[in-house]
Parts: C-alpha cells; structure tokens; sequence
C-alpha cells in the first residue's frame, strides 16, 4: 500500500491538478464530439433522406431509425479525430494562461504535466472500446442489412445472413450465395455445384435452392442437376449432400469483422486455421479493433507542442498547426496500413500497430526537442549579472 501511495505521488503530486485537467479534458471532448457527431449527421441526412423516405410507408419513424444506425458509426470514426481537438484545446488554453508555466516552476516534467490528460485519454480509449463492442457491431450489421432492403418498412429482424462464399471440396468447388442462421440452424442459400473428376474437366453441375444441416448431415432442397456427358437435367425436391464440412466453417468464411464482436472474431479465425484457411485478413482487422481506440493514448503526445514552448514568442498557433498536422499524419498512415493488411500486402501486426509505435516515437521527439529548444535561465551568482546561456 506505502508503494502504491509512494508511485502515485510520484507521478501524480496533485489530485487537485489531476483532476482539474481531466475534467477540462473530458468536458471539451464530450462537447466536440457531441457537436461534430450532430453536424455529420445532418449532413449524411441530407444525402440519404430522399432514398429513406422513398420506401413505402416510410415516416418520421424511419429517419429516426436511420439516426440511431448511423449516429453510432460517426461516434466510434471520429472519436480519436475529437480527442485531438479536445487536447490541442485543453493545452493551448493552460499555455495561454501560462498554466503550465506555473507548472513547470512548481518542478513538474513534461511527462507529469500530461499523465492526467493520457489518464483521460486511457478512459476515453476503454469507452470507445467497449462502444464499439456493445452497440457498433450491431448497429453496422442492421444498417447494412436495412440498406441491402432498400431501407423497407416494417422489415423483420435480420437473420444473420452474411456474405458470399466459395469453397471447394474434394473435386467439388462449391458456390454459396448466402449464409444465414434460423434459430439453431444454418441454412445455405442458393448453393451452386460443380463437380470435376480428378484431371479438373467439369462433369456436372448441380443447382439448389437451399441447403441445411440437420442431425450431422447436411441436405439439397429444390435440386436441378445437369450432367455434361449426357447433356440430361434432372430435379429433385431434395437429396443428401455428402461433404464434410460443417457449418462453423461457412460462418467462419462469410464473417464481417465489423459486425462481430471481438471474441467472435476471435473463435471464426481459430475455426478457419483449425481448417487450414488463411486468417492473414481478419488478423489485421481483430488486432485494429485494439489499435483503433488505443490511438487515443497518443494524442497528448501528438499535441504537446501546443504546451510547451516559449509563449512570448506568439507562435501558439503555428503550435496547433502543427499539431493538427501529425494528427492528420497519424489517421492518413493509420488508415493507409489497415488497408495494406486487408489486402494482404503488410503482415497484419505491422498493418495495425506500425503507425501508433512510429508517431509514438514522433511524439516523445517532438516533446524532447520543445524542451530542449529553450534552456533554463540559471541563477545568477553573487556580483555578476543574470545571463542566459
């Protein structure tokens, strides 16, 4: 307990201080964000409320509908953007009022000056986290599956159903349109077949309506089979289907990392490395939904030049400029290596955490060269004047 207290003085000497800070942080964040989340909003109304509005029975009640699907999305996209604002603001307003001169006489560091606003920074990272996991998800896959139906009212809750799948099995190469989950089973949408005998030369196709897996087997209804030897069609109202794939391999395929939660992500990459699928994709995706909100943990850093530098000099706002600038730099590279992960191009570690490490680094630069941009005035010593060296 001494440790603890003894650790907590050291970093933070004053819980007046801190929680001055925090609070000033907090409370410009939360009113930017509410503020630029209302004016995107609108905007994005003004685009789409021609195409909601044209669904049959579409009312007041649709675009409200609409604003809580979407509201959501602009949150999460613009929490770090805002963070940075609210930071740049809260550190050229305490070096306006030469708060942190103040601060840096009573002995504080520049580490100590902002370890309050990085302990805002790590509640606003957690919190946006925990949104995206919570309400995010779910707001992309019902958006998504409102937007596939022409925004129609009165719309029955989404099954599930997810994306496009091709698979290949034995000489088999498998074409499903789309997957979805009723209730406890999982049902195949318009499967496509297309049967190869071993030197890869066609032999059959074969056509369903649907197909699902019921007591360890999975069955083709609707069948319409075409063999290419002898040009005959024949049908069938159903017929087993003999693979051994199971259905957590189709979920695992068609997963969106943007409408699953972290953990289910998790469990659909394990699924399809236990078949000896690629996971390269959805790695880079699993790990930035970490390093999307832990970006946040670096705006202090990226704005500290708004804090630290001569006042006098009247360079403030080239200061938050400048500030403004790496931010922008870090959301460009960030978005920029995602994409390259996604892609497959950049290891997918390097495609989410390359950026936060090298502005990490830029910032603690930025910081060391501020500070050491302008020496101390030293104390004069008896009978000789004061001089700057």
């Amino acid at each position: 307990m001494n440790i603890a207290r003894t650790l907590r003085r050291l970093l933070i000497p004053s819980r007046t201080l801190a929680r001055y800070m925090v609070r000033m942080h907090l409370g410009r964040f939360f009113g930017i964000l509410i503020g630029l989340t209302a004016v995107l909003q609108m905007l994005d109304l003004l685009a789409t409320a021609d195409e909601i509005m044209a669904a049959d029975g579409a009312s007041w009640v649709s675009i409200v509908s609409y604003v809580s699907m979407r509201a959501p999305q602009l949150i999460s996209q613009f929490v770090p953007f805002t963070a940075l604002l609210a930071t740049l603001l809260t550190l050229a307003t305490l070096n306006q009022n030469s708060e942190v001169v103040v601060m840096k006489a009573s002995g504080l560091s520049a580490h100590r000056i902002l370890l309050p606003l990085g302990i805002a920074s790590f509640i606003i990272a957690a919190g946006h986290f925990i949104f995206n996991e919570t309400v995010l998800v779910k707001a992309n896959a019902d958006l998504e599956y409102w937007q596939d139906n022409d925004y129609a009212v009165d719309l029955p809750p989404s099954p599930g159903t997810t994306g496009r799948v091709w698979l290949k099995e034995n000489g088999t190469i498998v074409l499903v349109e789309a997957v979805s989950q009723i209730r406890n089973r999982v049902v195949l949408d318009k499967v496509s077949l297309f049967e190869r005998d071993p030197a890869g030369k066609l032999t059959a196709m074969a056509k369903a309506d649907f197909a699902w897996y019921q007591n360890g087997r999975w069955t083709l209804h609707d069948v319409r089979r075409f063999d290419a030897q002898s040009h005959q069609m024949t049908v069938a109202s159903s017929e087993p289907w003999n693979i051994t794939t199971r259905p957590e391999r189709f979920q695992a395929l068609t997963v969106q990392p943007d409408h699953v939660s972290f953990l289910k992500l998790w469990d659909s990459m394990k699924q399809l490395e236990r078949d000896g699928l690629p996971t390269g994709r959805l790695m880079a995706s699993f790990l930035q939904k970490v390093a999307g909100p832990a970006s946040s943990l670096l705006m202090p850093l990226l704005a500290a030049v708004a804090a630290f530098g001569v006042h006098r000099a009247g360079n403030l706002v080239l200061r938050i400029v400048f500030g403004m600038a790496l931010g922008f730099s870090f959301f460009v590279a960030d978005n920029f290596m995602l994409a390259m992960g996604e892609f497959g191009v950049a290891p997918p570690f390097l495609a989410a955490w390359a950026p936060f490490f090298l502005f990490l680094v830029l910032g603690y630069a930025v910081i060391f060269h501020t500070e050491e941009g302008t020496k101390p005035i030293t104390t004069p010593k008896a009978g000789k004047p004061a001089s700057r060296d």
